[in-house]
């Protein structure tokens, strides 16, 4: 598998992210629907990425700077087809592993707390994510589960 930084002009990558905000509106109401759209994704802010392999689309995966100390992740995705072969795993390891070279304090994420969710939820606390408050813009919202992780800054 590789992962490169992407700037998601390519119809696979486009594709992928249709499907991911389709997968949410169908398990949540649009209020409660914060997965970012491709304008989202190419803000300054944000860095994503693409899982490929013998050119094809796997995945992929986001991380937004929220201040200097704190990131977030965003838009981690698996094609369909490629399910439960460690797309998602790898992608997450990479973000975690950007945020740590970047000096971050902290990487959080919201994500589903309906039953459809639990895949995601579970990889997340395998990688030692907690549950925590809303946080940055978000609030309280049934349908969001919100997750954290301090991260160890190397010197």
């Amino acid at each position: 598998m590789e992962i490169k930084e992407d700037d998601l002009s390519g119809a696979e990558v486009r594709e992928l992210i249709r499907q991911h905000l389709s997968a949410m509106a169908e398990d949540s109401p649009p209020e409660s629907v914060h997965a970012l759209d491709i304008n989202g994704l190419r803000s300054p802010d944000v860095t994503f990425w693409s899982v490929w392999e013998q050119g094809e689309l796997l995945g992929c995966g986001a991380l937004k700077e929220l201040d200097e100390r704190h990131g977030e992740i965003k838009s981690m995705r698996t094609a369909t087809k490629h399910l439960r072969k460690g797309v998602a795993r790898r992608m997450l390891q990479c973000i975690v592993d950007e945020a740590v070279s970047r000096g971050y304090r902290r990487l959080s994420l919201e994500t589903g707390s309906p039953e459809s969710f639990a895949p995601a939820r579970a990889l997340y606390e395998s990688f030692g994510f907690r549950y925590c408050e809303p946080f940055a813009d978000y609030s309280e919202d049934p349908y969001s589960a919100y997750m954290t992780k301090e991260l160890e800054v190397k010197r």
